[in-house]
């Protein structure tokens, strides 16, 4: 095997897939095949020719594994990672050349005219390469022609999270040892969000408990050196649209995140409600996981989008994605609105554990997905830039 490519809405990013497609490189395809058909995760085969081997595995993912001839890669690799209607439009655009173009190349009647990278194939189509991520006909064609594709984020562009959780909640390792995680990732700063007390279920800090806590993270932020400890918390939003801490006890945080972790079944307007009056007090400078989805398995929470919005813009709110794979929370879409609105949006992990924080990627994904920039992200920016750039606190 020389190289395997994802393919596909996993290659897109897509929040959830129906089904894996992998292509594949390499000098035997019998042997390759062979090798596949050893994995121990397979329930089903369903196809086993010369160039392609599908299987249903134990999990129900069917996955389908395409052996491929180095010369037809990056076409088989276009055809296989656009969405429908994305192909149809290059197909399209191939056709008023009076070209035709395929899994195996682009072609002039027998005459093969670009087939070994992506690049190649979308330069002959007068395209610059279009991500991966933007491949949904949502516009990327008209950019890309224009010249106007949006210069995405990346995963090394991210340089610390902004939500996370420790033993004084429901987390899993002590502030020092996520602070060691974060660091060995690179990061320049963390921020330390353990629960309040109304999330009883993820054992929620008392104002005396919160009040302690800080205590103990500027004790860890003059034991670890080498990166920002800032203390925080994700102080509930209450039915309401109150908090669930005295503004004495808020101020003493360097960022508050606000989440909505009950009561999600309320009528639009009284949501909408809700969120705007939490997002007017002036302690609040994240809103967290914003429409509280869990992905197939709780809808989002109903609100005036636009109201809300416009309300995080002009109180300097900052809207989170959440890059926890359950809750991808901003979604692509909604990351879009926010970016066409020229708002900013932060990535974090939500982490419960050192190991969370790979989950960053995931995040990034949906974000590059919702045509953000680096530009777009605070927490592209160093430690005294980003806090320049959230919401003044009150003096």
């Amino acid at each position: 095997v020389e190289e395997v490519t994802p393919a596909g809405s996993l290659r897109r990013g897509r929040e959830t897939v129906g089904d894996l497609d992998l292509l594949v490189t390499g000098r035997d395809n019998a042997a390759i095949a062979e090798h596949i058909l050893k994995f121990p995760g397979i329930a089903d085969v369903l196809a086993n020719g010369e160039d392609k081997v599908s299987v249903k595995l134990k999990n129900d993912m069917q996955v389908d594994i395409r052996m491929l001839a180095r010369s037809a890669y990056g076409a088989a690799l276009m055809y296989f990672t656009g969405s429908k209607e994305h192909n149809v439009v290059l197909r399209s655009r191939a056709k008023k050349h009076g070209w035709t173009l395929n899994e195996y190349g682009l072609y002039h009647g027998d005459k093969l005219l670009a087939s070994k990278t992506e690049q190649e194939v979308y330069t002959k189509l007068d395209l610059p390469w279009i991500p991966p991520e933007l491949r949904e006909n949502l516009g990327e064609i008209e950019a890309a022609e224009k010249g106007e594709l949006p210069k995405l984020v990346e995963l090394g562009d991210i340089r610390g999270d902004l939500q996370m959780h420790t033993t004084a909640s429901d987390g899993h390792s002590s502030i020092e040892d996520m602070a060691g995680a974060a660091k060995q990732l690179g990061y320049q700063y963390m921020l330390i969000t353990d629960h309040s007390k109304a999330v009883t279920i993820a054992n929620g800090l008392s104002e005396e408990r919160a009040a302690e806590h800080i205590q103990r993270i500027h004790a860890a932020r003059k034991k670890v050196k080498g990166i920002e400890i800032w203390a925080g918390t994700e102080v509930d939003i209450m039915g309401d649209g109150t908090l669930d801490y005295s503004n004495e006890l808020l101020k003493q945080f360097d960022i508050v995140l606000a989440s909505v972790h009950s009561r999600m079944n309320m009528p639009v307007d009284e949501m909408t409600t809700r969120l705007l009056r939490a997002l007017e007090n002036p302690y609040v400078r994240i809103l967290g996981h914003p429409t509280g989805r869990l992905i197939l398995r709780r809808d989002p929470f109903l609100f005036d989008t636009e109201k809300v919005f416009a309300a995080a813009k002009k109180f300097g709110v900052i809207l989170e994605v959440n890059a926890a794979p359950e809750r991808l929370d901003l979604s692509d879409r909604h990351v879009r609105l926010a970016r066409d609105r020229g708002m900013k949006i932060i990535i974090s992990t939500d982490a419960h554990d050192p190991q969370h924080f790979k989950l960053m990627r995931y995040g990034v994904s949906t974000a590059r997905r919702g045509w953000m920039e680096k530009s777009g992200v605070l927490n592209t920016l160093p430690p005294e830039e980003l806090l320049a750039h959230l919401r003044p606190l009150p003096r």
